[in-house]
């Protein structure tokens, strides 16, 4: 199988894996319990906690809450945030800050939403036009999920703070983590990450927080992650993701040039038939090329696809159940292009003999779709 939906989910790192499983097996205690066990498993945690903060941020000034995942994080930070008056976002959230900001209309505060450009970045100007004096929270996605368009978030939050200080500014990371070689500003004050785009395991990730920045806790109970985030921690996952990030970030650089060298000639290799529409940007991320072969149905060639030995995706996984991405409409374009959307999404593993066999499968699939073999 050539798997080509990373921006999905990624196959976990096996050597990460291996050390973290050897780890937990004898350090299985409760991280809470007040003896030697929990204790080490505590100093595991902390040690966890400080590698995949510092790989992105200045420890000084960020703290990290571990989360179960992306969406838990998303949700965190909007809810603990935006209590009252309104909040901004874009049209090309994931779904778990897109139905986070719906829901917030449920509870008294007003949500915005700011348009698209072509490509999926937000549109700047508008953004901010949204932007007042009662706006408490700003969110706007690093790398759009469905697109790879990269938003500048620290000029965009640097803006943001220019017009309204008291605001928040939150982005959701989790396609951007570990795949693009970045840094946190301070004007960006919450990051959303994830820990199974990157080879980690599922059920794990983290909000990064700005120190100071007080926020309400999510979950209630025993007063774990600061009481931020109550629950027996998943210590596995949290050992794994560490693992798997001290893997990818010493070569973030290089797998980014590779990744996009293998995104070229993947485009390349397309754009010979006559068939196929680039929604991506080619300042988009390395790790994501989405096309569309209009006329066809994405789900139709997915499928046909993967009885082909590759696997690609036709859109964000969390949307899966609707027939057009919410996403890629919001970029304008109509129901021809839409319904013929494909997502092929890359990882360090790849290599540059899978991604030409992928590119002539999806050819013949596509020239089998029309009737033209």
């Amino acid at each position: 199988m050539i798997y080509l939906d990373n921006a999905a989910t990624t196959a976990p790192a096996p050597q990460a894996l291996e050390r973290a499983v050897r780890e937990y097996r004898e350090y299985y205690f409760n991280p809470s319990a007040r003896y030697g066990g929990g204790f080490a498993v505590q100093k595991m945690i902390g040690e966890a906690r400080k590698q995949l903060l510092s790989a992105v941020a200045d420890p000084t000034a960020f703290e990290l809450i571990f989360t179960s995942c992306g969406t838990e994080a998303d949700n965190q930070a909007v809810f603990s945030v935006a209590r009252r008056w309104n909040a901004v976002t874009s049209a090309g959230e994931h779904a778990a800050v897109e139905r986070s900001f719906t829901e917030l209309k449920n509870r008294g505060v007003e949500p915005r939403f700011a348009p698209l450009e072509a490509d999926g970045r937000v549109n700047i100007d508008a953004l901010l036009d949204l932007v007042d004096e009662k706006t408490t929270l700003v969110s706007v996605v690093h790398v759009n999920n469905e697109t790879g368009a990269i938003n500048d978030i620290a000029e965009i939050a640097r803006r943001v703070k220019r017009k309204n200080p008291r605001t928040v500014f939150h982005s959701d990371g989790v396609q951007a983590y570990g795949k693009l070689p970045f840094r946190l500003p301070r004007e960006v004050d919450l990051y959303s990450i994830s820990a199974h785009k990157i080879g980690g395991l599922k059920g794990v990730g983290g909000l990064v927080k700005r120190k100071g920045l007080v926020l309400a806790p999510f979950i209630n109970g025993g007063g774990q992650e600061g009481g931020l985030r109550s629950g027996t921690e998943n210590v596995l996952g949290i050992l794994d993701f560490a693992y798997a990030a001290a893997e990818r970030f010493p070569r973030i650089a290089e797998n980014y040039e590779r990744i996009g060298a293998l995104r070229k000639r993947m485009w390349e290799r397309l754009r010979a038939e006559e068939y196929f529409y680039r929604i991506s940007a080619e300042n988009g991320s390395a790790y994501i090329l989405t096309v569309s072969v209009p006329g066809a149905r994405g789900e139709v060639l997915q499928r046909m696809l993967f009885d082909r030995g590759v696997c690609v995706g036709t859109g964000s996984a969390c949307s899966s159940k609707n027939r057009f991405s919410r996403v890629i409409a919001a970029c304008g374009y109509g129901e021809d292009v839409l319904d013929g959307v494909l997502r092929i999404s890359f990882s360090p593993e790849n290599t540059e003999e899978e991604i030409l066999q992928a590119a002539d499968a999806i050819v013949a699939v596509v020239k089998e779709f029309k009737g033209k073999v």
